[in-house]
C-alpha cells in the first residue's frame, strides 16, 4: 500500500470491522442504547437494505465498551470512552469513541457528536502534556473511501512533534503495542486528566486497564 493510500486509512488496526448498517437503522437504537448507556447492538451487515445480523458478530468497538474485549482505556464517562489505538501513528494516539453503536458520522446524533466533541479540548491537553507535544491531529475516517475500516464512529486524536514528518515521506509502517510501556502512558494521561491536591494518582473506579 502507498505512502498516500496509508495517509488515507489512518486505521486503527484493533480489528477489522463488520460492515455498517444503514443510518435508519442506527437511529431506530438511539433511545434504548442512549438510555442504557452502552450499546447492545452489534456491528452487522445490510441485508437487503434491512440491517438483519450476519452471524451474530459484535464490532472491536462494541465488545470494548461491554468489557468483552481488552482496551487501555484513559477516560469514560455516560456516552463516550477514550482508549489507546492499539497500532498507533504516534506514542499516545488515541480514540474517541461512543458508547452507542452508530456506524458513520452522519448517522450519529448531534447531541453524541457534541458530547465527543467537548472532551477533545480535555482529553487532547492531557495526552499532549503526557506525550510531551504541543501539537495533534484530530482525524475521522468516515466512510470506506476514507480509510473507516470500524463502522462505529470514532475520533483520532494524534500527538505531534515539530519535525516529526508522520504524513509527507514516511514509511507509515505502524507497530504493536507495548503493554509494559503502555500502561505508564495511561496512568501519566489519567495523572493529567485527575490530578490529586497532595500530587499523588487519583483513578475513578470505572477505568482501568483491560489485558
Amino acid at each position: 500500500m502507498s505512502p498516500g493510500r496509508r495517509l488515507g486509512v489512518l486505521r486503527s488496526h484493533l480489528q477489522a470491522g463488520a460492515p455498517s448498517l444503514p443510518a435508519g437503522e442506527g437511529n431506530r437504537q438511539v433511545s434504548a442504547e442512549q438510555g442504557a448507556g452502552v450499546s447492545t447492538s452489534p456491528c452487522v451487515t445490510a441485508a437487503g437494505g434491512r440491517g438483519e445480523a450476519e452471524g451474530k458478530k459484535s464490532c472491536v468497538f462494541c465488545r470494548i465498551i461491554r468489557g468483552e474485549a481488552p482496551a487501555f482505556k484513559v477516560y469514560e464517562d455516560d456516552v463516550c470512552l477514550c482508549i489507546l489505538d492499539s497500532h498507533p501513528l504516534a506514542p499516545g494516539h488515541s480514540l474517541i469513541i461512543p458508547k452507542c453503536h452508530f456506524p458513520s458520522l452522519e448517522a450519529t446524533p448531534p447531541p453524541v457528536v457534541a458530547a465527543m466533541c467537548s472532551k477533545v479540548p480535555f482529553l487532547s491537553n492531557a495526552i499532549m502534556k503526557a506525550t510531551q507535544c504541543d501539537s495533534f491531529n484530530l482525524v475521522v475516517n468516515n466512510g470506506a473511501a476514507a480509510g473507516q475500516v470500524i463502522f462505529h464512529t470514532h475520533f483520532h486524536i494524534i500527538p505531534r512533534r515539530s519535525g516529526d514528518k508522520l504524513w509527507p515521506a514516511e514509511s507509515f509502517r505502524r507497530c504493536s503495542i507495548e503493554p509494559k510501556e503502555t500502561s505508564g502512558l495511561v496512568s501519566c494521561i489519567k495523572e493529567q486528566l485527575y490530578p490529586s491536591p497532595e500530587g499523588g494518582k487519583t483513578e475513578p473506579s470505572s477505568l482501568r486497564k483491560e489485558s
